[in-house]
């Protein structure tokens, strides 16, 4: 898996579909390759392991042809190498594939192909797509896709060119995210918005099962049954310009910068008088349990809900890794409300997470990023983030918008159970409102994270300590440290020190502990003061009004806020410690190795 890009039209499709790779780095991929469809009609590939440079660099600047697609690969069968990248090519050379996905049943077909007397150069499960659309080529494209699919198991999003038909674009969708850009005399095929913005702001979401003929002149759309489907129209709102660093060294500084104004966005127009206003629907009185589907950082945003969820509202609350949650027989019913959260709304982990519940007869509550993605299409009820486009691997300012969301939801919800009072509910909006300038004057005293992360650097560990909703943040703070300065990191609630992680603890690893709980701060500093004994070196986040924490060695305040929306504002300096650590290492901050920004494979 990992970028998609294709373009049929009057312009250089080269020169388009290598532009459009650089703007989905973002994603992280482990190798690059095009296939472009010549004037001479001949089916041209170039592929390589490593950045897009690589790629650029063994390029035919002649090759100008009006067809083509592109691909980005993140290695998920076969290692990283020239021929496992895409595109992938038949034996015969006529039809090129870039895929995302993974084809479940690639060897049994792969078996079956070569017992036939086809051949294969690479590792791949990908490339057993070309060879079947050599075997079921009858003299039209469109029917040589559908019987591919028909035997294909799995997840993908394919892009299909072919010599023998030279003049149009086969795309096919199914739980892998896929988009057509439309333009004048001329279309494009993406994997996402960002690849394509420069050229069109008007999109077709492809849906499950559906199938794409893309050509110069215009789209057209099938489902499953062969019937034609009236696409619906999407305008994106986004900028080119939103999608760029803006003098930034690095996107994740960037968007660390940009939480204040995404707050706002996020509060904007959910806040009336006191009250909130999301539009959900939602039959309170049926619910009694909730359950929370995410993965990575979303999960971590879903604990500090929950963690709310059960002290404020007393109603218990279920949160499971997305990857874990459909193999439990999990507890959910027509009278558990599940709240599935992702940045990207195409999550694979997290959509079989909502289908398990659904299943269950579960309603589906959604918080994401990106409108019209697959996870909202299928939800009940959806809560937008309205964080603009978030380009680094590591997510920032995408978890501090959950975050205000999943607040939103609990305050309407609470108000409208008749649990949480109007005057409890407006101070707490009061104090969303005055969120985006606490962040702020923290991301004014950036430099004494720098600093911080000058000490750390050279660190082989790190423990992050905290208790309450204080031992969720270092979740996410110990996550954002290995993410992207690859510097192993763990996460402990500070009262299990003693029952075991106290082994670890030297005076060459550092510890990171997070004080905000004002009902458990004195447990802490007891914490703060076990790890001092063993020569730890300590950091502390707490509040500037917090005298007793004395004893430790680097100390962060933070403006005051209710304890139970401090993670907000934790987490701006834990972003920013992991930024400048990995910057200090010479680390690819935006494009940490191994990893990918949306997970559109299990």
């Amino acid at each position: 898996m990992c970028g998609i890009i294709g373009y049929i039209g009057k312009q250089d499709a080269q020169s388009i579909i290598i532009n459009g790779l650089k703007k989905l780095e973002y994603r992280g991929y482990d190798s690059a390759g095009i296939s472009l469809i010549n004037d001479k009609n001949q089916v041209i590939i170039k592929k390589t392991q490593g950045k897009i440079a690589n790629l650029e660099s063994i390029l035919n600047h002649k090759d100008n042809g009006k067809i083509g697609i592109g691909h980005t690969r993140w290695a998920t069968h076969g290692k990283p190498s020239d021929i496992n990248s895409h595109p992938h090519v038949s034996n015969n050379a006529k039809f090129s594939v870039v895929h995302n996905g993974i084809i479940e049943n690639h060897e049994e077909l792969k078996n079956m192909l070569v017992q036939e007397g086809y051949s294969f150069a690479s590792e791949t499960d990908s490339e057993v797509v070309p060879v079947l659309l050599e075997k079921y080529n009858q003299g039209n494209l469109l029917e040589a896709v559908r019987k591919v699919i028909e035997v294909l198991q799995g997840s993908y999003a394919l892009c299909v060119i072919s010599s023998d038909y030279p003049e149009e674009i086969l795309v096919v969708r199914k739980e892998s995210p896929l988009i057509i850009g439309l333009g004048e005399e001329e279309n494009f095929i993406a994997s996402d918005i960002p690849a394509i913005l420069e050229h069109t702001k008007k999109i077709f979401v492809l849906e499950d099962d559906e199938i794409g003929v893309v050509s110069a002149k215009g789209v057209v759309v099938y489902d499953s049954q062969g019937k034609l489907v009236d696409k619906k129209l999407v305008k994106v709102n986004w900028s080119l310009e939103t999608a760029e660093k803006q003098g930034y060294p690095h996107f994740m500084l960037k968007e660390i910068f940009e939480q204040p104004g995404a707050v706002r966005k996020t509060l904007a127009g959910r806040i009336k008088e006191g009250t909130v206003n999301l539009d959900l629907d939602i039959e309170v009185d049926k619910i009694d349990k909730i359950a929370i589907v995410a993965c990575g950082t979303a999960n971590y945003a879903g604990q500090v809900a929950a963690y709310i969820i059960q002290s404020r509202l007393r109603i218990p609350v279920l949160v499971n890794f997305a990857s874990e949650f459909r193999y439990m027989n999990p507890l959910v019913d027509e009278n558990t409300l599940t709240i599935v959260i992702s940045q990207s709304g195409e999550t694979a982990d997290t959509l079989a997470g909502l289908r398990e519940a659904k299943s269950k007869g579960s309603k589906i509550l959604t918080i994401t990023n990106v409108l019209d993605s697959s996870i909202p299409r299928e939800s009940d009820y959806v809560i937008y983030t309205q964080a603009g486009p978030e380009i680094s691997v590591a997510s920032t300012k995408a978890y501090i918008t959950q975050l205000i969301a999943l607040y939103l939801f609990i305050l309407d919800f609470g108000y409208r159970k008749e649990i949480l009072n109007k005057e409890l509910v407006a101070s707490w909006l009061s104090e969303l409102e005055a969120v985006p300038e606490k962040i702020e004057e923290i991301l004014n005293r950036s430099e004494v994270l720098e600093g911080f992360a000058k000490n750390i650097k050279d660190a082989a560990s790190m423990f992050f300590i905290g208790r309450g909703l204080d031992s969720v943040s270092c979740l996410e703070g110990a996550l954002k440290l290995k993410e992207i300065s690859y510097i192993h990191a763990e996460a402990y609630p500070a009262g299990e020190l003693k029952h075991g992680t106290l082994a670890l603890i030297t005076k060459a690893v550092p510890v990171m502990a997070i004080a905000t709980s004002k009902k458990l701060v004195d447990k802490t500093i007891s914490n703060i003061s076990e790890v001092k004994t063993r020569e730890a070196i300590t950091y502390c986040i707490a509040f500037k009004n917090v005298r007793d924490i004395k004893d430790v060695d680097y100390l962060f305040t933070l403006p005051d806020i209710i304890d139970e929306l401090a993670p907000i504002l934790t987490v701006v300096p834990l972003q920013l410690l992991a930024y400048y650590t990995a910057v200090l290492k010479g680390n690819d901050v935006d494009h940490p190795r191994n990893l990918a920004k949306s997970v559109t494979v299990e």
